[in-house]
């Protein structure tokens, strides 16, 4: 005898009436449903986000803004250095591996019936298993992450120089790392926004500038 949860409703089972193949199906059932809320639970600790009525133009702004503005920075210097012919190949090259992981992310985010594999972890899980997707991706994504906000501090710490030393030519010159800082701060307050729909106007912002 022993007891199964069936409809939020505690039923007591006889084993030796349902037999041995609906005892698998139980127990199949039962760790089904703890995978379930083990999975709920991660979603109320880090939820996605609180709605998904985002307009297809505000993907349009982040997309403009995370793709032409770090390929603004870089593609004069790569074009001078590697002359038209390779720097156009290596460019249409990119271009197709983009295009080629933007549709497979696409694919396979509804992948499995009834999921939505929402996060980049949880990719990884579904493909290598609960702990080794974990240290596959995880690794993966902390130096992504952590290089590029190195580079983009950086980088727009130096263009806050740039833009205070053309503005005021005469004032007291300030350190790179004032305004490194001051680029971060800013940086650190819109982090803590809800959702990307919260910064569709910073991201417009940047996405007209990075096309300028």
């Amino acid at each position: 005898m022993f007891n199964v949860k069936f409809f939020n409703a505690w039923q007591t089972i006889d084993a030796s009436v349902i037999g041995p193949n609906a005892l698998q199906i139980i127990g199949l059932g039962c760790v089904v449903d703890e995978r379930y809320a083990q999975e709920k639970a991660i979603d109320e600790w880090l939820p996605i986000t609180s709605s998904r009525d985002a307009k297809w133009w505000y993907s349009a702004f982040h997309n403009v803004t995370a793709i032409v503005g770090a390929g603004v920075l870089s593609l004069p210097y790569a074009m001078a250095k590697l002359g038209w012919g390779p720097g156009m190949s290596v460019l249409i090259i990119s271009w197709i591996i983009t295009l080629y992981t933007l549709w497979q992310m696409v694919e396979m985010h509804d992948m499995v019936p009834g999921k939505r594999f929402d996060r980049y972890h949880e990719l990884g899980q579904h493909a290598f298993g609960d702990k080794l997707g974990l240290y596959i991706v995880i690794p993966l994504q902390l130096v992504v992450e952590v290089g590029v906000d190195i580079v983009y501090m950086v980088t727009g710490g130096q263009s806050l120089q740039r833009f205070h030393y053309l503005v005021c030519k005469n004032c007291k010159k300030i350190k790179l790392t004032y305004f490194i800082m001051i680029f971060t701060s800013v940086h650190f307050v819109l982090s803590h926004l809800p959702n990307f729909n919260s910064i569709s106007g910073v991201s417009l912002v940047a996405a007209v500038m990075s096309l300028r």
